[in-house]
């Protein structure tokens, strides 16, 4: 047995060979953000590094893969790490990614070296596979900027929305949704962070647009599952939709993407599929996400098949 399989997630990896989810098996990945681009949609993970049994999030890098049909999927390796942020001192956590003006902005989160906390910083990059660089020098949100709690992981999980109108907004938080404008160089604020009273609001805030329609998505309670609410505009007023997916069976946490690809909306999450995988050792996985005539978001059931097939023009 050993001779054949030294290491679990190794044999997961030659199991799963034929299954979509989850998306990755010779690795453990977590915190899925996802990025449309030119037919092939591009899917960015934190790395987790803990050991089996282990305690704690061990993530030190950020990885990135690539499909033109939702089914295959290209490694293109480490774009970054939280290393590329000389201000930071670890902690490689949730991130999300946009495209403006040619450049491919990547906002994430580390802990800073001499400010306690967590922070966002801002990376950017010519190729959406990277490498990226910090686009600052300096943290964009620092925990001393946000005083609504004591905790310090309250200033996590960036998302970038950016509407018809041209205007960037940020979305963050934990315990506390916080939202704030982006000047059009998507590197500073453009005016006071705001907060929103979110009901059992936890982490993983997410606003995408659909027919007019805004749609703020978060992980709710503890075990998290993932609920949205809609809105006329990108910052409310909010109503409750419902639950888009159940909490997971072994690891608390959840964190949801949501993008258009080919005319299909997908939802990336991550739970803990892989053999020996748990709250510190997470996989990323892709289902398909679906609405109903009134505009509701349908409830998503984790399958191992994910979607399927939806090749672009040409795709191999």
């Amino acid at each position: 047995m050993l001779k054949t399989c030294v290491l679990a997630v190794a044999c997961a990896a030659s199991a799963l060979a034929q299954a979509a989810n989850p998306i990755v098996t010779n690795i453990f990945t977590a915190d899925p953000a996802a990025l449309v681009d030119n037919g092939r949609v591009y899917l960015y993970v934190g790395k987790d590094d803990a050991p089996e049994g282990g305690k704690d999030y061990v993530m030190n890098e950020w990885r990135v893969y690539s499909s033109c049909d939702m089914k295959k999927w290209t490694d293109h390796g480490s774009p970054l790490r939280y290393s590329t942020f000389k201000w930071a001192k670890s902690d490689a956590w949730a991130s999300d990614i946009v495209k403006r003006n040619g450049k491919y902005y990547f906002y994430s989160t580390v802990s800073h070296a001499t400010i306690p906390g967590k922070a966002i910083g801002v990376a950017v990059s010519n190729s959406p596979t990277g490498p990226f660089e910090d686009a600052r020098g300096t943290a964009l949100i620092t925990n001393d900027m946000t005083k609504e709690t004591s905790i310090g992981w309250d200033d996590i999980d960036p998302a970038v929305f950016i509407d018809d109108d041209g205007q960037a907004w940020l979305y963050w938080g934990n315990t506390v949704m916080k939202y704030a404008k982006l000047k059009p160089n998507m590197l500073e604020l453009d005016g006071p962070i705001h907060t929103a009273g979110l009901e059992a609001f936890t982490e993983a805030a997410y606003v995408h647009k659909r027919k007019g329609t805004y749609y703020l998505s978060y992980s709710r309670h503890f075990p998290e599952e993932t609920v949205y609410m809609t809105g006329p505009t990108a910052t409310g007023p909010w109503s409750f939709g419902g639950v888009i997916m159940e909490k997971n069976s072994n690891v608390k946490t959840i964190h949801q993407a949501i993008v258009d690809f080919n005319g299909k909306s997908y939802i990336f999450y991550h739970n803990a599929k892989l053999p020996t995988g748990g709250e510190y050792r997470r996989s990323a996985a892709v289902e398909e996400l679906r609405y109903g005539p009134d505009g509701k978001i349908l409830p998503v059931a984790q399958t191992a098949e994910g979607p399927a097939s939806n090749p672009s023009p040409g795709c191999k």
